[in-house]
């Protein structure tokens, strides 16, 4: 495992402390597929999951879509979302100069990006992921020092997540066109840190 402020790269699995939200203590804990694959999977069930991520099926189809990212040489790394002691998100985050989004978009050197999903209905509309992603964010820029910003591509269609986003700090950079949807190019600068 990485030490906490490894830069961020191929195999990063970094393993930060918890930090306090509004909405309670939160802790990103790197995925094990033998404890986390049931769980994981009936939140890509969910209806409102399954309409961006599209990973419905069962715990193969989401053990498919993890085993890439677990790899030793992988460029982005999965995570289960604690808040106060209870699983209710699900984390990834990537080198996005190292990914293909890179092809999309003017990448910067150690850019980051970051994939997330509110698995538990009671916690979403509610304001949580926003609060989550300024903490996320915040780790981030904290504890990989050669990233300056930290990126996202949530789907055009998804206007909860991209407010999501821009209550977090995030701002609108461009819509994109991937090859699985148009997205909204969310850009937070580690100048936002320092703001007042």
């Amino acid at each position: 495992m990485s030490p906490p402020d490894a830069p961020a790269g191929p195999g990063l699995r970094a393993d930060w402390a918890p930090v306090p939200t509004p909405a309670g203590e939160f802790r990103l804990v790197p995925v094990r597929p033998e404890r986390d694959l049931p769980t994981l999977t009936r939140w890509m069930n969910d209806p409102v999951v399954a309409a961006f991520w599209e990973l419905a099926g069962d715990e193969s189809v989401t053990a498919r879509h993890l085993a890439p990212q677990l790899a030793d040489d992988s460029h982005s790394t999965p995570y289960l979302g604690v808040l106060s002691g209870m699983p209710m998100s699900y984390w990834e985050l990537y080198r996005a100069d190292l990914d293909p989004l890179a092809r999309h978009y003017p990448a910067r050197p150690h850019d980051m990006g970051v994939h997330l999903l509110i698995g538990e209905e009671r916690h979403r509309g509610r304001g949580t992921g926003t609060v989550l992603l300024r903490a996320v964010a915040g780790l981030v820029l904290d504890h990989v020092p050669l990233c300056t910003r930290v990126v996202a591509e949530p789907d055009v269609r998804n206007a909860p997540s991209v407010s999501a986003f821009r209550s977090a700090g995030f701002r609108l950079s461009a819509e994109i066109e991937l090859p699985e949807k148009r997205a909204a190019l969310m850009v937070r600068d580690r100048a936002h840190r320092t703001r007042p």
